[in-house]
């Protein structure tokens, strides 16, 4: 019903920077928060930032300061600008998104696939 699909990940030196993207695909009726997590080996997934649909923002208190989340409404796309990255950014990042499908009565949460950040030397 609905698709989530990330790109931009890769490998990037400490103190560099990288922009993720999310498209949101699919029967959507309507989008309320995006959100990027990341879940590092070993480790359980954790909310790294969220935008709801009319701009409020929250982040964990790891990335503030250093990650700037941001959406698209008419692209249904939401970003991830990363700076002054760290080598303990290093994790899978997912996408979220709480979606209502075409002719469905609630939202649902839905994930993308994942990509890759490594931040090393």
């Amino acid at each position: 019903q609905v698709r989530l699909v990330e790109s931009g990940g890769g490998l990037v030196q400490p103190g560099g920077s990288l922009t993720l993207s999310c498209a949101a695909s699919g029967s959507i009726f309507s989008i309320n928060a995006m959100g990027w997590y990341q879940q590092a080996p070993g480790k359980e997934r954790e909310l790294v930032a969220v935008i709801s649909n009319d701009g409020s923002t929250n982040y964990a208190d790891s990335v503030k300061g250093r990650f700037t989340i941001s959406r698209d409404n008419a692209k249904n796309t939401v970003y991830l600008q990363m700076n002054s990255l760290k080598p303990e950014d290093t994790a899978v990042y997912y996408c979220n998104a709480d979606a209502k499908p075409y002719r469905s009565t609630r939202y649902y949460k839905f994930w993308g696939q994942g990509t890759q950040v490594t931040v090393s030397s």
